[in-house]
């Protein structure tokens, strides 16, 4: 009765062994898939950074060109006729 109670708790402990090696396995394909995710959505983040960084310097542009154009505007507007001469 003492042998097969201790070999009892060996195959309950083995069972268990088993159970926690599927379970790390399982936590390392989760992690797995979560890296290629992480990897994934960084590369998303590093493409819409550039994005709004060329957009950014697009609007500065724009910016830019209408601040000219409005003192050129301005000047002609503040000017005395045939003061302003264009080189169109």
């Amino acid at each position: 009765m003492g042998n097969e109670r201790i070999k009892q708790k060996f195959d309950d402990i083995n069972d268990k062994i088993d159970f926690m090696i599927e379970f790390c396995h399982e936590l390392q394909q989760e992690n797995k898939e979560l890296v290629l995710k992480i990897r994934g959505l960084e590369s998303e983040l590093d493409t819409k950074d550039k994005t709004e960084k060329q957009f950014s310097e697009q609007d500065e542009l724009i910016q830019s060109k209408i601040d000219g154009l409005l003192k050129k505007l301005n000047y002609f507007s503040n000017s005395a006729p045939g003061e302003y001469s264009s080189n169109l």
